[in-house]
């Protein structure tokens, strides 16, 4: 397994997440060495949802209106079908994410979270994979759309189906950061 001491990682959520796909990417990071940060817009905690109903709450490191992109090496954006829609109309948490984007930065999005990526303009010619309900979101946003691999990566951008995914996914993503050979991709 790569390690990632050394490096920071922002996981961007707000209440609604999905429980498995915050908790599980936030413990794999973290396994690699990672210092990880739960950044939200609300402080204290945020409520997650697990699968059908409300789940257990999520521990906020830092306010998004603290947080600032120079501090991290990567994000990883949670699904859940509430938390990203509440967050791409947060014009604050789409600055965050640009951010990383225009700093050449990991970003990884599973599930519903490439909705975020379609309000930032960041899935337009990227090679891309969600879940099932958002896939004409994504051809519709011009992304060129992999919906039967459990995780794609683009230039730095990683996404990943669902829950089920979430092992590619983490490694993936992990793996992504520890390469850090990003910094050369077109923005």
């Amino acid at each position: 397994m790569a390690t990632l001491s050394q490096k920071r990682v922002a996981i961007l959520a707000t209440h609604g997440f999905e429980q498995s796909e915050l908790e599980i990417p936030l413990r794999k990071l973290r396994e690699a060495g990672a210092t990880v940060e739960v950044v939200s817009p609300e402080k204290g905690e945020i409520k997650g949802w697990d699968k059908k109903d409300w789940g257990r709450p999520g521990k906020v490191d830092k306010k998004l209106a603290d947080a600032k992109v120079d501090d991290y090496d990567a994000i990883v954006l949670p699904g859940g079908q509430i938390n990203p829609d509440l967050l791409r109309i947060n014009k604050d948490a789409i600055a965050f994410i640009t951010g990383f984007h225009k700093a050449k930065k990991v970003i990884g999005a599973i599930c519903h979270a490439p909705w975020l990526l379609i309000e930032t303009g960041i899935a337009k010619g990227r090679a891309m994979t969600g879940y099932k309900s958002i896939l004409t979101d994504l051809r519709n946003a011009g992304a060129k759309v992999h919906e039967d691999d459990e995780v794609v990566a683009d230039r730095g951008v990683v996404t990943s189906r669902n829950p089920g995914d979430l092992d590619a996914f983490s490694a993936k993503v992990i793996e992504e950061i520890a390469e850090a050979r990003h910094r050369q991709r077109a923005a």
